[in-house]
C-alpha cells in the first residue's frame, strides 16, 4: 500500500510539474551571435525571429536580444487565452530595431546632389513597394492623376518623399524635402534620389522591401504580447474600413493582442492597425454607406462578435511618421483599449489625402477606450467613424493638431470626458448621442446640421445591429465643461434633436450658444433626404447653471522639459460658487435613437468621479473642466 501511494504522488508531482512547465512555457532567445539551427537556448540563441515563431507555442516566449533585425514576422500561431499567450519581448534593457527595409550602396552621382543606384529585384522577391501603388476605397491621389507608391528611400533613417516624376528629382529645385524617384523594369529598381551636400555611399541610405514589418497572413491568430521593439520602415498601403487594414503592425482579424512600448514608426500608409480581414469585396464598389453596410454584414458572418474579435490592448507606445494614420480599425477594434501613447507627426506631408486620416481612426469602436494619450502634430487627433456605441474618449491630451476630434454618423451613447482639447479646432460632429463631461475645449466646434446617409447602431455592448438610422443632429449634453480662447459652442444652438448645456463656464473669447444662429451645414444628402427630414423638428439649445465670466483671460501655455509636459493655466477658484453634480448614468440623458444609457464598458453605472489626474472629485460641488483642483498652479500633464 505504501508503494502504491508514493508511487502515486510521484505521478501527481510529475504532471502537476508537466502542467507548472506548459503553463509557465519555453522561452526562445535570439540574438545577432545566433543560428537558426540551435535550440534557441540562452548560450545557443537563433538568428531570426521567425525562427523563433515557428517553434513557440501557446505559453511561450521570444526574447529578442540587441541589434537590428530586417526580416517580416509572420505568426503561425497565437495563444490559447490570456494566461496561455505567445510573448515577442525585447531583452531588459536592450535596444531591439525590426526594419521592412534593406540598405543599399553603389550610389552613383548624376549632377550635382542628385545620385543613382540600381538594385536587382532579387532584393524584393515577390513584392516591389516601387511598383506598388497605394490604392484603396477613399484614398484620393493629388492631383487626382498621380500616381503613388508603397515604397520609400530613408536617409540615416528619416524618409525621403516620392517625387512627381523623374524630372523634378533631376532638377534638384529648392523643395523643402528631399525627393527621389523609381522605375521598375522586368530585372531591375532604378532609384534616383536627392542627396544635398553628402555622399550617400558614406551614410545610411535604406529603401523599403517589406510591405509589413508583424503581421499575421491569416485571421484569428489570437492572444499575441509584443513589447519593447523599435519597429520601423514598412511599405503599407492605404488602410479603408472595407478592405483588408495591413499596417507596420497589425493584429488582422483577431482577438486579445498586446502590443505595449514599443516605438512604430516609419509606415507609408499606417502604423498598426486593429482592422479587418481581406476577401474578394475588398475595394470594389463599397466606397459608399450601403458598401460598408455590407462589409459590416459580412463580418458579422466572418465572427466580429465580442467572444472572437477585438479585446486589445494598445498601451505606451509612440507612433510616428505615418501618412495616413497612426493606429486604424474596422471592427477589429471594438472592445479594445488605447491607452497611454504618444502619437504624432501623422498625415503631415500631404502628398496624398482621403477620407481615413487621423492619430486614431476607428469604424465600429463598440466599447472601446481611447484614454490618457497625447496626440499632436496630426491632421485629426481622434476619429470616430459609424458605430462608437459604448466608445469612451477620456483623459486625453490633444494639440498642434487641424482637428481634434472627430465623431461622424454615430448614434451613440458616446463619452469624451476629461480630455485637454488645446487645438484651434475642438470638434467636427457629425453624430449623435454624445455626451461632453469635464473637458477643456480651446477650439471651435464644426456641426453637421443633418446627414441623410443610414447607418447602425447595435444592441447594448454587442457587435449585432439592431436597426439603421439617419443622423440628425443634436441629442448632445454638454456637462460642467470649460471653454476658453477660441472655443466656440454656438453651432449647436439649434438642432434636429435635443442639446442640453448644465455646469459650463465660458471665459474671454468663448462662445456659447446663441438664440439668433441657425446652423444649414449638411452632411450627405441623399434623394429621400427632405422626406425623413420632416420626422424631426428644429429646437433651440436649453442651458442651465452657465457661468460666464467673459473678462477672465485663460490661455494655455505648453511647456516640454525633458520628457515632461507642463501646462500653465490659470483657472479661477471663483468658478466653484457656481453648483454642480457629479456626472453619472443617471444623470445623462440616453442617447435617444438606440435608446442606451451611459455606462462603463462592461455594462456598469458610470461615475464621472475622478479628474485628469485621478484625482478624486468633490462629491458635492465637482470643479469645471478637467482638474479638479483650480488656480494658477503649473501642471504637470504628460506624462
Amino acid at each position: 500500500m505504501l508503494k502504491f501511494s508514493c508511487g502515486f504522488m510521484l505521478l501527481l508531482i510529475s504532471l502537476y510539474g508537466t502542467a507548472q512547465t506548459k503553463l509557465q512555457g519555453k522561452e526562445y532567445h535570439v540574438a545577432q551571435t545566433g543560428n537558426d539551427a540551435n535550440m534557441g537556448t540562452h548560450s545557443e540563441p537563433l538568428k531570426t525571429i521567425m525562427a523563433a515563431a515557428h517553434r513557440a507555442m501557446p505559453g511561450d516566449v521570444i526574447t529578442i536580444h540587441e541589434g537590428v533585425y530586417r526580416e517580416r514576422i509572420t505568426p503561425p500561431r497565437g495563444g490559447n487565452s490570456d494566461e496561455e499567450r505567445i510573448v515577442y519581448r525585447a531583452a531588459p534593457g536592450e535596444k531591439i530595431i525590426i526594419k521592412g527595409s534593406e540598405v543599399v550602396k553603389d550610389w552613383k552621382l548624376v549632377r550635382e546632389g542628385v545620385w543613382e543606384t540600381r538594385v536587382s529585384n532579387r532584393l524584393f522577391g515577390d513584392f516591389n513597394p516601387f511598383a506598388d501603388r497605394i490604392r484603396g476605397d477613399w484614398f484620393w491621389p493629388t492631383p487626382k492623376e498621380r500616381k503613388y507608391h508603397t515604397g520609400a528611400v530613408y536617409l540615416n533613417g528619416h524618409w525621403l518623399m516620392e517625387a512627381v516624376n523623374k524630372e523634378q528629382v533631376l532638377a534638384n529645385g529648392d523643395e523643402k524635402d528631399q525627393l527621389w524617384w523609381a522605375e521598375v523594369d522586368t530585372g531591375t529598381t532604378t532609384i534616383w534620389a536627392q542627396f544635398k551636400d553628402i555622399n550617400p555611399n558614406e551614410e545610411t541610405v535604406e529603401i523599403n522591401v517589406r510591405q509589413t514589418v508583424f503581421y499575421p497572413d491569416k485571421p484569428f491568430i489570437n492572444y499575441l504580447t509584443v513589447s519593447g521593439l523599435t519597429m520601423e520602415h514598412a511599405a503599407t498601403n492605404w488602410a479603408p474600413p472595407t478592405a483588408e487594414q495591413v499596417g507596420l503592425i497589425g493584429t488582422h482579424w483577431s482577438r486579445g493582442w498586446i502590443i505595449e512600448n514599443n516605438d512604430v514608426r516609419y509606415s507609408k500608409c499606417v502604423g498598426i492597425t486593429l482592422g479587418k480581414y481581406g476577401d474578394e469585396h475588398d475595394n470594389r464598389m463599397t466606397e459608399s454607406a450601403e458598401g460598408y453596410v455590407g462589409t459590416i454584414n459580412r463580418a458579422l458572418a466572418f465572427g466580429w462578435n465580442k467572444g472572437t474579435i477585438g479585446e486589445h490592448i494598445v498601451r505606451n507606445n509612440t507612433i510616428s511618421h505615418c501618412e495616413q494614420a497612426g493606429i486604424v480599425g474596422s471592427l477589429g477594434c471594438a472592445f479594445s483599449t488605447v491607452e497611454h501613447n504618444v502619437i504624432h507627426d501623422i498625415h503631415i506631408k500631404r502628398l496624398f489625402t482621403g477620407a481615413e486620416m487621423a492619430g486614431i481612426k476607428f469604424h465600429g469602436a463598440v466599447d472601446t477606450k481611447i484614454a490618457g494619450n497625447r496626440i499632436f502634430r496630426t491632421d485629426k487627433a481622434i476619429w470616430l467613424d459609424w458605430m462608437a456605441q459604448g466608445a469612451q474618449v477620456t483623459n486625453n491630451l490633444l494639440y498642434e493638431n487641424d482637428l481634434d476630434v472627430f465623431l461622424e454618423v454615430t448614434h451613440g451613447p458616446t463619452l469624451l470626458a476629461n480630455n485637454v482639447m488645446l487645438s484651434k479646432t475642438s470638434l467636427l460632429m457629425n453624430a449623435k448621442g454624445t455626451a461632453f463631461v469635464h473637458n477643456l475645449f480651446a477650439g471651435k466646434m464644426n456641426v453637421v446640421s443633418y446627414d441623410s446617409r443610414l447607418t447602425p447602431y447595435q444592441k447594448a455592448h454587442s457587435t449585432f445591429v439592431e436597426a439603421l438610422s439617419d443622423n440628425p443632429g443634436g441629442d448632445i449634453q454638454f456637462v460642467n465643461n470649460l471653454f476658453i480662447q477660441g472655443a466656440d459652442v454656438s453651432d449647436y444652438s439649434k438642432a434636429y434633436l435635443p442639446v442640453t448645456l448644465d455646469g459650463n463656464v465660458y471665459t474671454k473669447g468663448s462662445v456659447g450658444i446663441s438664440l439668433d444662429k441657425s446652423n444649414q451645414r449638411m452632411g450627405e444628402i441623399h434623394a429621400d433626404a427632405k422626406e425623413r427630414m420632416k420626422n424631426y423638428q428644429i429646437q433651440a439649445a436649453v442651458e442651465k447653471s452657465a457661468l460666464f465670466d467673459t473678462g477672465y483671460v485663460a490661455i494655455p501655455v505648453l511647456e516640454n522639459t525633458a520628457n515632461e509636459i507642463y501646462l500653465r493655466l490659470n483657472l479661477s477658484g471663483e468658478w466653484r460658487r457656481t453648483k454642480r453634480n457629479v456626472v453619472t448614468s443617471k444623470t445623462l440623458r440616453p442617447a435617444l435613437i438606440p435608446n442606451l444609457s451611459f455606462e462603463n464598458t462592461d455594462g456598469s453605472a458610470l461615475r464621472i468621479d475622478l479628474d485628469y489626474f485621478g484625482k478624486k472629485r468633490s462629491s458635492s460641488n465637482p470643479s469645471p473642466g478637467p482638474f479638479e483642483e483650480l488656480g494658477g498652479h503649473k501642471k504637470k500633464v504628460w506624462p
